[in-house]
């Protein structure tokens, strides 16, 4: 059933597969990083992405799966116990370097800084919590220049846990003064949404534009919506201050 959401003043988004379309941003980066890790071996890479979750030839990513929910030093974990030859610590490092640079050629799902002008007009505080590292977040907000209208960023390595740890809705909810029942979490997969219910937000809110369907995000979510832009008409009109 759905939630009421006239209590809603905060809300923390996702970034990859919620503000950024899943497949058209990370199919392409996905292939590298098993390039990367397989030291440029096909056969090996193409093991790699079947053990993290992608199918090589379709190009389709299993919701829930270490590419689709994993943050970075947990997907070099995976590959290297698929037979990556790589210390994790330094795939760790790569990685990352790959996911900075790959904001370059995301694709946002709508304009990013027309929708978040559109929630900050109406009051509400807004932060981002990824599993990418922080510096690739900022970057993205640089890009699609929205960082002014962002309270609150978090990554894997900010210092507020991982997800599906309750910290980063924590970490948000400190910085912008609200508690978590006045805050909704947006995201693609399972992971947000556990994410939502162990910090005791008030609403969690799935999207389609990752790796997630209905089938495996209905039963975590208060809603489950086409893209971030359907969460618009739900809000309240002014943020619940």
């Amino acid at each position: 059933m759905n939630k009421d959401t006239q209590s809603i003043a905060g809300i923390l988004f996702d970034k990859d597969g919620t503000l950024l379309g899943y497949d058209a941003s990370w199919g392409p980066v996905n292939r590298e990083l098993a390039r990367i890790a397989s030291m440029g071996d096909p056969d090996l890479a193409d093991r790699l992405l079947l053990a993290c979750g992608m199918d090589p030839v379709s190009g389709k990513v299993q919701a829930d799966s270490l590419l689709a929910a994993g943050n970075t030093h947990e997907v070099a974990a995976g590959l290297v116990a698929a037979g990556s030859p790589y210390e994790i610590g330094e795939l760790t490092r790569r990685l990352d370097a790959l996911f900075t640079s790959a904001a370059a050629d995301s694709v946002p799902v709508t304009d990013l800084r027309a929708f978040f002008g559109r929630l900050r007009e109406r009051g509400f505080r807004i932060g981002i919590a990824s599993s990418d590292n922080e510096r690739s977040i900022r970057e993205t907000a640089r890009r699609f220049d929205f960082e002014e209208h962002i309270d609150f960023i978090a990554g894997y390595d900010s210092g507020f846990g991982t997800k599906p740890q309750p910290g980063m809705v924590l970490g948000f909810c400190e910085a912008v003064n609200l508690s978590p029942s006045q805050v909704a979490v947006v995201g693609d997969n399972n992971h947000d949404l556990h994410m939502a219910k162990s910090a005791g937000a008030a609403l969690k809110v799935a999207v389609l534009t990752g790796t997630g369907s209905p089938q495996s995000l209905s039963d975590d979510s208060d809603y489950c919506l086409p893209d971030i832009t359907a969460l618009e008409p739900l809000l309240p009109h002014r943020a619940a201050i």
